[in-house]
């Protein structure tokens, strides 16, 4: 049975989706770059793909597609659910559109028309497979399972499987949804440690070194992050080293990730999924708001419906 929730675990929950979509919008025009320390980070659009101002990319596309899927209660652990978020996948990739990671495009170059075939593909998949682009779109598998925390990891899983077949992928989306689902339900960032509490002792040390590692160093040290690991610890570091006293946190972090440059609206659509389920959907600066839209024709409404349907 889904219990009641509050207003504030509302907030977090439509937060979570809005708040990536904005980092993603955000970190969008300086893709591929590292901004100039005096640089005012903002909405500005364009990068190497030519978004709008406000425009978000495929981050928040993919994870349009496994929202819809949690907004029409299915269980993204299942068969069904799966074949929805296939099938999403590969609506959006029929829209031709502006950006695609390449590990994803091969994966659904295949025109795979199942999720068994699209999970076939990504295991085709040959050289480096531990992309990032299964971590940018894992936060709504967070709200399609607060009820049930093994259900949110497993379903984490399942869907990075989707087209990442890689085990550091997979423990990545499992890590941070299970985060996100604490962050919804609690207001607070402890899920991070504790989901590790829980797992084998090999994930459990690789894990906690690669978090310890994002608390005392720098952007310089995780420098490679279209590769999953580096891009979480992008998006953790720029959690973990700004001010959390207030809401404004999550306006100073987005902007901390989109500092920390190159795949800048990746790691700033995975920092925004955490950030949001901790301050919610109000933390958002209205200024982005006011522009943030994409793929298909959506904008903040959309998504705040999207997260409601999910959890409720």
């Amino acid at each position: 049975m889904t219990r009641e929730r509050t207003a504030e675990q509302l907030d977090r929950a439509v937060g979570t989706l809005i708040a990536s979509a904005a980092g993603d919008a955000l970190g969008a025009g300086y893709e591929f770059s590292i901004p100039a320390p005096d640089a005012v980070i903002g909405m500005i659009g364009g990068g190497p793909f030519g978004f709008e101002p406000g425009e978000w990319t495929d981050d928040t596309s993919m994870s349009i597609a496994v929202a819809e899927a949690a907004a029409a209660r299915e269980d993204l652990r299942s068969e069904s659910g799966l074949d929805s978020v296939a099938a999403g996948f590969m609506r959006w990739f029929a829209s031709e559109p502006k950006d695609i990671g390449n590990q994803t495009r091969t994966v659904l170059s295949a025109n795979p028309t199942s999720a068994d075939e699209m999970v076939a593909a990504a295991k085709r998949v040959v050289g480096l497979t531990g992309g990032n682009g299964s971590l940018m779109r894992t936060s709504p598998v967070a709200l399609a399972h607060l009820d049930d925390e093994q259900a949110c990891v497993a379903a984490a899983l399942a869907v990075s499987d989707l087209t990442h077949s890689d085990l550091r992928a997979g423990q990545a989306c499992q890590l941070w949804s299970y985060a996100i689902r604490h962050a919804v339900l609690f207001g607070s960032f402890d899920g991070v440690r504790m989901y590790l509490s829980g797992v084998d002792g090999e994930q459990r040390d690789y894990w906690t070194g690669i978090l310890d590692a994002a608390e005392t160093g720098s952007p310089s040290d995780f420098a490679k992050n279209g590769w999953v690991v580096h891009a979480l610890q992008t998006a953790w570091w720029a959690i973990s080293s700004t001010d959390d006293s207030s809401p404004d946190h999550l306006r100073e972090a987005l902007v901390q990730c989109v500092r920390a440059g190159n795949d800048t609206d990746t790691t700033a659509a995975i920092a925004g999924g955490l950030l949001g389920a901790r301050w919610g959907a109000t933390a958002v600066p209205e200024e982005w708001l006011d522009v943030l839209h994409g793929w298909p024709g959506l904008g903040p409404r959309d998504l705040e419906s999207l997260a409601l349907k999910a959890v409720q």
